[in-house]
């Protein structure tokens, strides 16, 4: 068999490309053994193409697997998945980082605890004007939040 392109081999069915994948094992294995009792030239030359070629074919049909999996759990224009799973497999998921895979989401972060919300209605923020002086001795009002716990913070 000659070398097998990537190309050619994406418009074949599943099952052709599995057949074909047998003939190229069986091949391998004859150049093999051919190799190994000192058979021809030209069999023990195509132990380097061959493996390549295997590869090939595993790389496609590992692809299209992949493909069709992403149409399968593909979004509309609603945001709506078609298939209702639990969960897209691991491999489809984005990959981003660790840390934010791991990081809360916005509804996690804007939750508050119930003594979070007692203190904030105990001890709410108070708003004050402050003067202060510039550079160039112009008197500025500046609004300022007061936390009575951390102190005054410049807005």
């Amino acid at each position: 068999m000659a070398i097998v392109k990537a190309k050619e081999l994406r418009g074949k069915k599943e099952e052709e490309l599995l057949k074909q994948l047998e003939e190229l094992k069986n091949e391998l294995q004859t150049s093999r053994v051919a190799k190994v009792i000192g058979g021809a030239a030209a069999k023990s030359a195509k132990i380097c193409t061959v493996p390549k070629s295997v590869a090939r074919v595993l790389t496609v049909i590992k692809q299209t697997h992949k493909d069709n999996l992403r149409k399968f759990y593909q979004k509309d224009n609603l945001g709506k998945i078609y298939r209702m799973k639990a969960h897209k497999p691991k491999d489809l998921r984005q990959k981003k980082t660790r840390a934010m895979r791991r990081a809360l989401t916005t509804y996690e972060l804007t939750c508050k605890s119930k003594k979070e919300l007692r203190k904030q209605g105990l001890y709410p923020i108070s708003r004050f004007n402050v003067r202060a002086i510039r550079f160039s001795d112009a008197l500025l009002n500046v609004t300022c939040a007061c936390d009575r716990y951390n102190g005054p913070k410049r807005e």
